[in-house]
């Protein structure tokens, strides 16, 4: 059976070189035939065994156009001709272990990385889910009618899908981290100490800044008055996995 992969880029941020190397990843650490679908303003640069697809439509308020907010787009029905079983992958990512469990993990139900901040609020991260293309519309379709409302009550989108599938499974904690908040060294130890990679974590999220570059590099972008205690250190291990 074919495993259907999904990932998102849009706007000037990720280049397709983020989309290649995430596919590369992904063509890595799972077995069997693959399907891996971009959706995308922007299909220059991707590589031949990428399926591009253009951004799904979406009726988005001006200044949510470009923010997360349009992933709320891949939970409408007929997405992309599509069927079965997906998962998304944020295209700024790493992945670090196999795949092969994220498909084999509850069959037909949606799974979420629990969000590291918000532990125990019923609140999933959309860096990596999994879900039956065709269920769960109404997500879709209530903020088509009217998102002031949604807005209102949510900050972010994951926190609206959340809300939405309250029957959501977390895959397990040490699948999925976070490199900001569960890997990166506390300050000050951040500037002695390089963050290091549990050898059961399977994906690695970058939420924010840093970026696998700059992380890999030692660089974070920042005020200049936060620079102090935002700091990373060179982190070999990303290149290893990041290619």
């Amino acid at each position: 059976m074919t495993k259907t992969v999904i990932c998102m880029k849009w706007g000037a941020r990720y280049p397709a070189d983020f989309a290649n190397r995430l596919y590369s990843m992904v063509r890595r650490n799972l077995t069997g035939d693959l399907r891996f679908v971009c959706f995308t303003d922007d299909k220059v640069g991707l590589l031949p065994e990428i399926e591009y697809q253009p951004l799904p439509p979406i009726d988005l308020p001006t200044r949510w156009q470009w923010y997360p907010w349009r992933k709320i787009s891949l939970w409408q029905a007929g997405l992309g001709r599509l069927e079965g079983e997906v998962l998304f992958l944020d295209v700024d990512l790493i992945i670090t272990g196999s795949l092969d469990p994220f498909f084999e993990y509850h069959p037909g139900k949606m799974c979420i990385a629990e969000n590291w901040t918000q532990i125990g609020e019923g609140i999933g991260n959309t860096s990596v889910y999994k879900w039956t293309i065709g269920e769960h519309t109404e997500i879709f379709e209530k903020y088509q009618r009217d998102n002031a409302p949604i807005h209102a009550e949510y900050r972010a989108s994951q926190q609206y899908v959340s809300a939405m599938i309250p029957d959501k499974i977390y895959w397990p904690a040490n699948w999925c981290v976070s490199f900001k908040h569960s890997l990166m060294p506390s300050f000050p130890m951040n500037w002695l100490k390089t963050p290091s990679l549990p050898v059961e974590t399977r994906v690695v999220a970058f939420t924010g800044r840093p970026d696998p570059d700059e992380a890999r590099d030692g660089r974070w972008q920042a005020p200049w008055h936060k620079r102090i205690y935002k700091h990373v250190k060179p982190t070999p291990w990303i290149a290893q996995h990041w290619r």
